[in-house]
């Protein structure tokens, strides 16, 4: 079954929203975030901002420190790249307690195009002192992640896609900063982060097919990594593979690579987008042109392990 995140996202909204703290800012997106659901129930709570998205971080933080709990959302690109400036002087610098809930990350936003498409968001906003970054897997998930952030002290970064995506965590519990081990295998690892998870359990049946046992473990937190499941399963197989719909810089195959030069060093593949812009096309079918994809994991995973 596929969910929309973003569904999911702007249901939860609406169940928190019986605590008057909780207020909800857009930048005239509202219909495709779906932070419209929440404008209905609670028309006194929610601030549509106009194109406006820096004004919007900029009000998002004065209502935190007014002891509102804001959540601000708008496109991947859009909130990140246009509104940096805002987010790192304001909430950054403060800490103050704004819930950043970005919807269309990554190449799934499809034929939208390189304009539309943010590779790079995790990145930079792991880089910003006092922000968690998450990237969910599927609905249920986020359904978690927004319930647990709603009342967790500080700023976050949530990204979300605009694909609906395979429902796999139904039940699985959401912690801050652990990792979900799926799968347990002893030749190597796949860590993987957001929507891709599938692809790396695909990838996974199909390398038990010929004898190769693989660990799948969904990293939803970038910020605060999991050092310690990284190491556990670096000395465990020796081999990790890291997954992500995101450049290889900055992300998920940066963090763990910097965790295994530092404490525990193992072979390393990272999968993602390799240091260029996407272009217009079906979601799905660009993970698979830039390599995303089950097959690749698989072809890469059989190429570390018995080479």
């Amino acid at each position: 079954m596929n969910e929309s995140q973003r569904q999911a996202y702007g249901e939860t909204l609406v169940k928190l929203g019986t605590d008057k703290r909780i207020v909800v800012l857009d930048a005239d997106l509202s219909s495709s975030t779906h932070t419209s659901l929440f404008q209905r129930a609670y028309p006194d709570r929610f601030f549509n901002m106009g194109i406006q998205e820096q004004n919007m971080i900029g009000v998002a933080a004065g209502l935190a420190l007014s002891g509102k709990i804001p959540f601000a959302s708008s496109f991947a690109v859009f909130i990140v790249g246009r509104a940096y400036d805002v987010i790192r002087q304001s909430v950054a610098y403060t800490n103050a307690n704004v819930k950043i809930v970005a919807t269309h990350g990554g190449i799934t936003v499809g034929e939208d195009g390189a304009t539309h498409q943010m590779l790079e968001d995790l990145g930079i906003m792991s880089g910003l002192p006092n922000f968690s970054v998450i990237a969910p897997a599927d609905a249920p998930e986020t359904r978690r992640v927004i319930e647990e952030i709603a009342y967790k002290n500080g700023p976050f970064y949530v990204r979300l896609s605009r694909e609906k995506v395979p429902t796999l965590l139904k039940d699985a519990e959401f912690k801050i900063g652990k990792g979900i081990v799926i799968r347990e295998g002893e030749d190597l690892a796949i860590f993987s982060t957001g929507i891709v998870l599938g692809r790396a359990l695909e990838a996974a049946e199909n390398l038990s097919n010929v004898g190769i046992s693989a660990s799948v473990i969904h990293m939803h937190t970038l910020k605060p990594i999991d050092r310690d499941l990284i190491i556990k399963y670096s000395r465990k197989t020796g081999r990790i593979i890291t997954v992500e719909e995101h450049t290889i810089f900055n992300g998920l195959g940066s963090r763990v690579a910097e965790i295994l030069s530092e404490y525990s060093p193992a072979r390393l593949i990272r999968i993602g987008i390799n240091d260029t812009f996407g272009e217009s096309g079906p979601g799905w079918e660009l993970l698979d042109k830039y390599g995303i994809s089950a097959k690749n994991i698989f072809e890469k995973a059989i190429l570390m392990v018995r080479s």
